[in-house]
């Protein structure tokens, strides 16, 4: 049977079907979002739950994140929302906003993000989305306090 008819009867897209590919690509994934420290979550994860670190890779990574659907910025910053609306992740959401630098989503576009969470998830979730993205911010050096201060918008009034 081919590899889309599997697919097709199986409910899974083809595009995941093969076990390989798809630890593969997540682990590519994993890698190209969360760098090493995605990596030491995994790790972590060996001693006490492993399956936990495997359905990361091969689920959230493999098949989720690297469905071509979506550019990889996009999922990031639809992770960094439902984090924020959590309110209870912040070490996911440091880890996400540190995924959205690395696969090119600006600064502003995260705190965009998280400030629209606000209205959705309440000031408190997203005072604690800010407050997350501005450790990572000061951490990488990016972000409104390090741009260019002629460049900064000036609030009305």
């Amino acid at each position: 049977m081919g590899l889309i008819v599997a697919a097709a009867i199986s409910g899974t897209p083809a595009w995941s079907a093969e076990p390989d590919s798809r630890r593969q690509r997540g682990e590519e994934t994993l890698l190209k979002t969360t760098g090493a420290q995605g990596r030491e979550v995994i790790d972590s994860l060996k001693r006490i739950s492993p399956e936990l670190g495997d359905w990361i890779v091969d689920f959230a990574y493999g098949d989720v994140f690297s469905n071509p659907g979506l550019p990889l910025c996009t999922r990031e910053l639809a992770t960094i929302s439902a984090l924020t609306a959590l309110g209870n992740a912040q070490p996911q959401l440091k880890v996400h906003i540190e995924g959205a630098l690395n696969v090119g989503c600006k600064p502003d576009e995260i705190i965009q993000v998280i400030t629209q969470m606000a209205v959705y998830a309440g000031f408190p979730s997203a005072l604690n989305g800010i407050a997350a993205a501005k450790e990572v911010f000061e951490k990488r050096r990016v972000g409104p306090a390090f741009s260019d201060p002629a460049q900064r918008r000036t609030p009305a009034g």
